[in-house]
């Protein structure tokens, strides 16, 4: 046997030896008791408050009172308002555009012509009525003379009893022979026919004077009201016909926001669908340039008709005064003024409530779907529905029948959550209750 295979016998049999001793002399491991790690969450505080919430929505800003102005007279344009420009605003009863009046003054001139004819007609007329009646007057007269003759004719003067013509006529005829000529004057002699016509003739110059002044008031356009002009196509030498739109205007003295409520939010306000009963005080909130902007509006009225495709109900709110500029919420002393209430701008808005419900505050994320809330109450899990009063994209406003008893509202996820397992609890900050109405509003 050679050296080598000696030496290479011996490294092995210490190797082995060495790990029989090892196992041999190990020690034996300590047994400890197998501890169940309850999943960990994270946690805010809620507790329940009380009072009237504010009902908040969101909505477009719309105009209140919109107008097409056009022309009433076709003619050529001889003068456009400069203020008539789309963004400018024109004063209530200002010119906007006028329409070349010459042919319709001398409409108006020719109509007072014929009024001036037709009133020496009538006065001519009532000249000869009045001769009429005079003739008429002297020729009964003369007839009664004629018959008071006639009755002292003796019966056998033959000669005396000789007949006017149309006595003859009339006995010839089978007429009665014994009544007298006929004396009633006939309509035309009187000439009141004649002046009738001649009054309605005047009626009628007087009708088309009058309706030649109108039409030369057409021939100018005015404001109905303070304006902001939306749109506008109107230019001196323009041609136009009765009808062809010019422009639309904007009322200026208040615009309006179409806010959706859902009915839970509307029960919130019992005199929102009644009819007389005041108005319903509320706010409109507007970021602009970072700034957030309020400006004071009240419940114009509500639509009693559930919208057929969302099922809420569509409340229009009324801002006076929308141009004037709005106030900072946060009372900042460098903040720039504020811009008007711009017209198609998204902004919040926030209605007075009217009943008081135990409420409370928690993160829009807490809120799971379902409407149920997880809340950790003495290490423990517990899984409550809640009736979601109204909700914002931060925040949402709950009530459930333990609300009173408090605890931590779980704002984590699990990935299977079953109501009363065991979590430990990582606490965030707490929220804020949330501002009062009456502190919201002095915001």
């Amino acid at each position: 046997m050679s050296r080598q295979l000696i030496l290479a016998l011996g490294v092995l049999g210490a190797a082995v030896l060495i790990a029989v001793l090892m196992v041999t002399l190990r020690p034996e491991p300590e047994e400890q008791e197998r501890v169940e790690q309850a999943p960990l969450v994270e946690t805010v505080p809620f507790e329940q408050g009380s009072g009237a919430l504010e009902v908040r929505g969101s909505g477009t800003v719309q105009p209140r009172e919109t107008v097409t102005v056009g022309a009433e007279v076709s003619g050529r344009l001889v003068y456009v308002n400069p203020a008539f420009q789309e963004g400018r605003i024109v004063p209530r009863g200002a010119t906007l555009f006028r329409v070349n009046p010459v042919d319709y003054q001398n409409q108006v001139r020719t109509a007072r012509a014929d009024v001036a004819a037709q009133d020496v007609a009538v006065l001519q007329a009532r000249e000869e009525v009045e001769i009429a009646r005079d003739e008429l007057e002297r020729f009964a007269q003369r007839q009664q003379t004629r018959d008071v003759l006639q009755a002292g004719i003796d019966a056998d003067d033959y000669a005396a009893r000789i007949l006017p013509p149309t006595v003859l006529a009339r006995q010839a005829f089978g007429g009665d022979r014994s009544a007298p000529a006929a004396s009633t004057p006939s309509r035309l002699a009187t000439r009141e026919p004649q002046l009738r016509s001649a009054q309605a003739a005047r009626e009628r110059a007087a009708a088309n004077l009058e309706a030649a002044q109108l039409t030369l008031s057409r021939t100018r356009i005015a404001a109905p009201f303070g304006s902001l002009v939306q749109e506008e196509s109107a230019a001196v030498g323009t041609l136009v016909q009765p009808g062809q739109t010019l422009g639309t205007l904007v009322a200026t003295d208040a615009f309006e926001v179409r806010v959706a409520l859902t009915e839970d939010e509307a029960a919130l306000i019992p005199s929102l669908l009644r009819p007389g009963a005041g108005r319903i005080p509320a706010s409109v909130y507007f970021e602009y340039g970072g700034i957030t902007y309020r400006w004071e509006a009240f419940v114009d009225r509500a639509d009693p008709i559930l919208d057929p495709e969302t099922r809420t109900i569509d409340v229009f709110l009324q801002v006076p005064g929308p141009l004037q500029a709005g106030q900072p919420v946060d009372d900042a002393q460098d903040a720039p003024p504020g811009p008007p209430l711009l017209l198609g701008s998204f902004v919040e808005a926030r209605i007075a409530g009217e009943i008081p419900v135990p409420f409370a505050r928690i993160p829009i994320d807490a809120l799971r779907p379902g409407n149920e809330v997880w809340v950790v109450r003495d290490g423990r899990l517990r899984i409550l529905p809640v009736r979601v009063i109204q909700r914002t994209d931060e925040i949402a406003y709950v009530t459930t029948p333990s609300l009173a008893v408090g605890g931590q509202i779980v704002t984590s996820n699990l990935r299977a959550p079953t109501d009363g397992m065991q979590v430990r609890m990582n606490a965030r900050t707490r929220p804020s209750p949330g501002p009062t109405p009456e502190q919201s509003r002095g915001e």
